[in-house]
């Protein structure tokens, strides 16, 4: 318990120095702005620790209490109720105590890419960007389609999709990775299950003052998008590829009529993809000491399968099967996967810590 409450310490003087300056008023701006954030991020923590300092005083008491013939019995009661809420107590700031992602606030930028399987896995990309729409609109989030290649049955080359709302980098962030589908195909006249794949890579949206780009790292080409003959997007040059020269990283974008609407756009994605390079760079420097099996990000990992013959959709990284596959690929049942990926990661965390 001794080394719990050490590593309390800190956490409390950081509260009391934030209300401290807050009260003094000499704070304004962004700065006052992230402060107040801290501050509400830190009061239901230090109301849980002084909760816990309370009860291991009053537990201090009660075991005092207890040699004494006259109040043995109401401190045996007092002991056993402290004994109760304690641990749970300890959980709570423990949870507290695992490091925070800063991004988990963000919103998102989604990448959905049809992988091995042909016309199949472009389906399947199809269904995969159903299944987030669906989940978006359960959870109250924005979500605006901002670059899509469609493949010739209707299904999806590669999509880019804008996710806005609250937290929602931190509820689709495990979902980079690679994607697997078993089922017949339309196409397939004798019935066999074919496997196909797809790509999905979760981005947290960049903001300003996370990536700073030099102009002159930018070479930027307009031209006109392609479409079907006659409309407009084929009279002008709309379209805008900006390709990031140190890194070799390109983003083209063709969605608006506006080329600057499209380079905006373009520049938003390529912001994200750089700050999540930079994500993955420290990720990887700190994890090479030990394998962490959830939020790894890896993108090569096949993390998910949907067998539709079984109805059947199972998560190797924490071995999760659910036999409901059309409630999750409509969206509203991916809650339930995605709450046992972020339990997960807490435990993983939570170890970690000890």
């Amino acid at each position: 318990m001794s080394d719990l409450l050490k590593k309390l310490k800190p956490v409390e003087a950081r509260y009391e120095e934030i209300s401290a300056l807050l009260s003094a008023g000499n704070i304004s701006g962004d700065a006052y702005v992230k402060m107040t954030k801290e501050f509400s991020d830190l009061e239901p923590v230090v109301a849980t620790i002084r909760a816990y300092e309370t009860a291991l005083k009053d537990m201090k008491g009660a075991e005092e209490l207890a040699s004494d013939p006259d109040m043995k019995e109401m401190a045996f009661e007092e002991i056993q109720r402290l004994k109760s809420i304690i641990p749970d107590l300890e959980h709570e700031i423990r949870l507290a105590l695992i490091p925070k992602d800063s991004d988990d606030s963000k919103n998102a930028i989604l990448e959905i890419r049809a992988g091995t399987g042909g016309d199949e896995a472009a389906l399947f990309a199809g269904d995969l960007l159903g299944m987030y729409r669906g989940y978006a609109a359960a959870k109250g989030w924005r979500f605006d389609v901002v670059e899509a290649a469609e493949s010739d049955l209707g299904g999806f080359k590669e999509v880019i999709v804008e996710v806005s709302g609250s937290d929602v980098f931190s509820r689709l962030k495990f979902e980079s990775g690679v994607h697997r589908v078993q089922r017949v195909p339309d196409t397939e006249a004798s019935g066999r299950v074919h496997t196909s794949a797809a790509t999905v890579a979760v981005l947290p949206e960049a903001e300003d003052v996370d990536m700073e780009i030099n102009e002159t790292d930018l070479r930027i080409d307009v031209y006109r998008a392609g479409g079907a003959g006659g409309q407009h997007v084929n009279k002008t040059e709309s379209a805008v590829r900006i390709t990031h020269i140190p890194t070799g990283v390109v983003v083209a974008i063709q969605d608006e009529k506006s080329q600057h609407k499209n380079k905006i756009k373009a520049m938003k994605i390529l912001k994200s993809r750089l700050y999540d390079a930079q994500r993955q760079k420290l990720y990887s420097e700190r994890a090479a000491d030990r394998k962490a099996q959830v939020g790894s990000g890896d993108r090569s990992e096949r993390i998910r399968t949907y067998n539709y013959p079984q109805s059947r959709v199972t998560d190797h990284r924490i071995n999760l099967t659910l036999y409901k596959i059309d409630d999750i690929m409509a969206g509203a049942g991916l809650e339930e996967i995605i709450n046992a990926l972020t339990t997960e990661d807490q435990a993983e965390k939570l170890a970690s810590l000890e």
